[in-house]
This record gives structure tokens, C-alpha cells and sequence, in this order.
């Protein structure tokens, strides 16, 4: 298969894209390195991504970010800031990419386990991760041509264990190797508007 990685060069990313390498066509997209450059936080850049790479067979994006701070000092601004970083962003790589999608083939988005598990600090995230698992699962009954929709749901990863650990008080890390197995499922399996929850 030909699969579109946006982010892949970020924490998950790069293990996801290690995995599927090994029997895949990899297109790694990121902001500054990757087989394509793309600003994300543009549409017409989404657009020529598309016009560049062409027809495909899946994309999987671990792209975005969102105000991580005290509830205190949330504003409108700053929630626009995880709309249109993490939602939008993911949201417009779907409805761009329908046009080039491959019949059966599939997206899979990234969301987080902040949708359903709040901690301190954390109502934005939790916003936009719960958005992006209600689009997915809307999107799922629409998208034509057999094509399929899921998102990951991770928690705090091994990986991030010493950035994020701290912010996340009695969460168990989880295990690349159970992330990476989440993505794999939706890509190469059969399900379709799901959410894949990995805590």
C-alpha cells in the first residue's frame, strides 16, 4: 500500500512509519522534513500535498497540538488554537483527501485518551479529542467507495513518559508497542468508525 504518514517524524509517528515501512510505500509528510513539506495549518498547502503525492492507499496522521495550561487562563483564542491545530488540521486532511483515496482504502486520526480521562490542565485537549473521535464516527457511514475512517485513542506514551508523566497521576505509560499495534489495526484490518482506545 502507499500511506501517507502526516507526522511522521514526530513521537509516534516515527515508530508507526519504522513499522510499516517493512511492507509499505511510505509518503512522510512534516513541516519542515519528510518526503513532502507541508504547513498544516493551511489549507491550500493540504491541497497541494494531495496534487503532489497523488492517488493513495491510506493516511494516518499523528499531527496537532492544543493549549495545555490552567483552566484559569483558557480563552476563546486559546481554544481556537487546538481547533484549528489538531481538529481542523485532521479534519481537512480527510475532506481533501477523499478526492484521492483509493476505493477500500482507509484514515486513521489521532485523538487522545484526554477525550474521556480529564486531568488538570487538560480541557482543551479534551475538546478536541473528543471532536475528533465524534468526527470520525460520523464520518464513517458517508465516506464512499468502501473507504474506511478510525482514530487512535493513546494515553500518555513510554516515549513521552518523561515530558508528559509528570501531568498525568496515576496513568500507566503505554507501551509503543501497543500504540503502534492500534494503528496497524485500523490501516491493515477491517474496522471502520472506531475508536481504538490504547490505555
Amino acid at each position: 500500500m502507499k500511506i501517507i504518514i502526516v507526522g511522521a517524524t514526530g513521537t509516534i509517528g516515527k515508530v508507526v512509519s519504522a513499522e510499516l515501512k517493512k511492507r509499505h510505500e511510505i509518503v512522510s509528510v512534516g513541516s519542515k522534513s519528510g518526503d513532502v513539506q507541508v504547513d498544516i495549518n493551511s489549507k491550500a498547502s493540504i491541497e497541494k500535498l494531495f496534487e503532489t503525492v497523488g492517488n493513495f492507499d491510506a493516511l494516518v496522521s499523528t499531527t496537532g497540538s492544543a493549549f495545555f495550561g490552567p483552566f484559569s487562563e483558557l480563552t476563546e483564542e486559546r481554544m481556537y488554537e487546538g481547533i484549528r491545530s489538531k481538529l481542523m488540521v485532521q479534519v481537512n486532511l480527510v475532506l481533501e483527501g477523499r478526492k484521492y483515496i483509493k476505493p477500500n482504502g482507509s484514515f486513521t486520526l489521532t485523538s487522545g485518551i484526554l477525550a474521556e480521562d480529564p486531568i488538570k490542565m487538560g480541557a482543551a485537549l479534551s475538546m478536541v479529542n473528543g471532536a475528533i473521535n465524534s468526527f470520525v464516527i460520523g464520518a464513517s457511514v458517508e465516506l464512499e467507495n468502501q473507504v474506511r475512517i478510525n482514530a487512535v485513542s493513546p494515553g500518555v506514551v513510554e516515549d513521552s513518559r518523561d515530558l508528559y508523566g509528570p501531568y498525568f497521576p496515576g496513568h500507566i505509560p503505554v507501551s509503543m508497542e501497543r500504540v503502534v499495534a492500534a494503528y496497524i489495526k485500523s490501516i491493515e484490518g477491517a474496522i471502520n468508525g472506531q475508536v481504538i482506545k490504547v490505555y
